[in-house]
């Protein structure tokens, strides 16, 4: 049995492509315990995302974790659960489509974009071996993350290398490390909370929670703490928010270990005894909608902040497949691209290379 998987189908003359990955952390394919257990435990499993020793972090997942939390993950799902699918799916598919479009009203080069997930479905291999079935010998991998974490940025990159790892011809690559600071990033979410507080009122305090991680990736290197802060500052610089009318807090804590701080729950706490009478919470790290902010920050951290006392609390939803977004992403995807795209891409010229190229194949003695 060989070790690489079989290549598409090549046929001299083919106008090659270019191929964006977007990235993101996947969903389950269903809100149900069967279909929980699976992802979760793919997720759960990947050492950028546990660093607990394996003999033991084994023994917990299979003996504990995945026997109790797939039924009540499921239940938390099906509570956000769409017709169309899981939401951040359904975004994801949407910047997909979208991103399409809107690069092809800027570009002439012929150019392919698909949608990989570090766990559960669409794959990396299945969004690789898209790409590369339509022709696409240059890839850039866009990880939906603004922030560079270990546990997101990364595993979705190491997921993209073991599938080239069993690739006899790898394409070239090109990734996007972060955007935490890109004007562009910060300009969009600007103009989306603008609009939301233009319909809704502004709030008295503006609360902007990341996803939390261990304590200790900051201490052995990992940006993403520093990273979170700036993305925070920007933006109440772009809104003209001043130190008191924001805070910054981390969500999702697991385990017993320190993990980032200040937590969301305890900032929710404090707030709702202080009576304020209105706070709005948005989620600056996430590119799509999805369990974590539908769920916990828009139904858990509404009930945590109004029990104690706490006035309106409006979740403002992350940038989804708002206008402003796919725009950012494009111009982002194109600084990227740079060399690989042209607006002067002429493709009846390139047609015709294609086929001089063909012709002197086929008189080489190749057979198609």
């Amino acid at each position: 049995m060989t070790y690489y998987q079989p290549e598409p189908a090549y046929t001299h003359g083919s106008q090659p492509k270019v191929g964006i990955l977007l990235a993101n952390l996947g969903t389950p394919d269903a809100p149900t315990a069967k279909a929980l257990r699976p992802y979760l435990q793919q997720f759960l499993m990947d050492r950028r995302v546990v660093e607990i020793p394996r003999f033991i972090w084994c023994w917990i997942l299979h003996c504990i974790i995945l026997v109790i939390r797939p039924k009540k993950s499921a239940e938390k799902y099906a509570s956000v659960w769409t017709d169309q699918g899981s939401p951040l799916m359904v975004y994801a598919q949407q910047q997909k489509t979208l991103l399409q479009q809107s690069l092809a009203k800027h570009i002439n080069s012929p150019l392919a974009v698909e949608l990989g997930m570090t766990y559960g479905n669409p794959s990396m291999k299945s969004a690789i071996d898209s790409l590369k079935a339509q022709g696409c010998d240059r890839i850039l991998v866009f990880p939906l993350y603004p922030q560079y974490a270990a546990s997101s940025t990364a595993a979705a990159l190491d997921a993209v290398w073991r599938v080239l790892l069993k690739m006899r011809n790898v394409p070239a690559i090109r990734t996007i490390k972060h955007y935490h600071d890109h004007p562009l990033y910060i300009q969009a979410l600007a103009s989306h909370i603008k609009a939301y507080w233009q319909q809704h009122g502004q709030p008295e305090k503006l609360v902007m929670s990341f996803h939390g991680v261990p304590k200790f990736h900051l201490m052995k290197g990992d940006p993403y703490h520093c990273e979170c802060h700036k993305t925070g500052r920007l933006l109440a610089e772009a809104l003209g928010l001043s130190k008191d009318q924001y805070q910054i807090a981390f969500q999702s804590r697991f385990g017993r270990q320190e993990w980032l701080q200040p937590y969301l729950a305890n900032t929710l706490d404090a707030l709702g005894k202080q009576q304020i009478k209105r706070i709005d919470v948005v989620c600056p790290g996430f590119s799509s909608d999805c369990l974590e902010t539908l769920e916990e920050i828009a139904m858990e951290g509404k009930h945590l902040f109004q029990s104690v006392g706490g006035g309106d609390y409006h979740y403002i939803p992350a940038l989804n497949s708002e206008a402003v977004w796919i725009e950012a992403m494009r111009d982002i995807a194109l600084e990227h691209l740079q060399g690989w795209v042209s607006n002067e891409f002429d493709s009846a010229k390139a047609a015709a290379e294609a086929q001089a190229s063909k012709q002197h194949a086929l008189a080489m003695g190749a057979e198609k």
